[in-house]
């Protein structure tokens, strides 16, 4: 069975050895939509049981809540909940939410399969994103070009994660105040890669499988201009396409949230299929005078032709 992914993140830190690319002098802009899969240390409430979960929403508990204990059990799995609740009436369950920790007191639902909070929980992040670069030498790729957040807001404390081979299924158009997005799906149970790093500048990885193309320079950081360039993205079924954009303004170097540039979609193809920047699409390289510059991050709100890139050299300088 495919596997459907959907992220309505922003266009989505643990100790680990970084991954080793910062010396690459040339890359392979990639461009590919990719499902990914990050696992956390987070337990959170994902959703209420609409028959068994009224108790548990009356009580208090809230979407997006992180539970981290039950009945004095501490919470690290989703298997852990289930455990804390067995031969119990009630649950006691603290949580965090908004930096506080808040205490409730759940009546329990007796069920068939035992004694139930009544909510789905979640550990960790799904969605898709595209590929940004891939090294050949070292297997190592970096893609989103932003960071990962949880369910605060915050960045995500990721402890592993899969990446996976995936197309798009659907698009929806962006249009002003309401921005598009790729609908991707899965094309095998069988990760292509691991993730290993969550960054503010992007996620990074290892891949044995690779993805294929010409490797180009990277640029420095004084070789982007104002002025034409090209990203290259997924945005239907089939290979990865070159769409023209204008990058219009430039920033400084050392800003970290992604926004190092403002570009604006030229294409009259990608502007037909998708109204021009939407979800999904962040991590889309971008390249200009034959090399590679940054990738694409996120969208204006109120104009899904707009949006910013970030500089090639810090998704690299935050990968290692």
């Amino acid at each position: 069975m495919k596997r459907v992914l959907n992220w309505t993140a922003a266009i989505l830190i643990f100790i680990m050895l970084p991954v080793s690319c910062r010396a690459a002098e040339a890359l392979v802009p990639v461009g590919r939509i990719i499902g990914l899969q990050l696992k956390s240390d987070a337990v959170t409430v994902a959703a209420f049981d609409d028959v068994l979960g009224r108790e548990a929403k009356d009580a208090g508990l809230r979407i997006g809540d992180q539970i981290l204990a039950v009945n004095n059990c501490p919470i690290r799995e989703a298997e852990d909940v289930a455990e804390a609740l067995e031969g119990k009436s009630t649950a006691v369950v603290t949580v965090r939410r908004g930096g506080r920790q808040t205490t409730l007191k759940i009546p329990l639902q007796t069920t068939a399969d035992g004694q139930r909070l009544g909510v789905y929980l979640r550990q960790g992040i799904g969605g898709i994103g595209t590929v940004t670069w891939y090294d050949p030498e070292t297997g190592s790729f970096g893609a989103l070009g932003h960071g990962v957040n949880d369910s605060s807001g915050t960045l995500l404390r990721m402890n592993g994660g899969s990446a996976y081979d995936a197309f798009v299924e659907s698009v929806k158009k962006g249009k002003a105040g309401a921005p598009g997005q790729l609908r991707g799906c899965a094309d095998s149970p069988q990760a292509c890669g691991e993730l290993l790093w969550n960054t503010p500048q992007g996620v990074f990885g290892k891949t044995g499988q690779g993805w294929e193309g010409d490797a180009v320079p990277v640029a420095e950081f004084d070789e982007v201009t104002v002025g034409p360039a090209t990203i290259r993205a997924t945005v239907q079924m089939g290979e990865p396409q070159d769409y023209s954009v204008e990058i219009s303004k430039i920033y400084a170097r050392d800003r970290s949230d992604g926004r190092n540039f403002l570009l604006r979609v030229t294409d009259p193809r990608l502007l037909e299929a998708t109204g021009g920047i939407v979800q999904g699409m962040s991590g889309s390289p971008i390249l200009q005078d034959g090399k590679l510059v940054g990738a694409v991050t996120h969208v204006l709100v109120n104009d899904p032709t707009t949006g910013y890139g970030i500089f090639i050299e810090n998704m690299l300088e935050a990968a290692g």
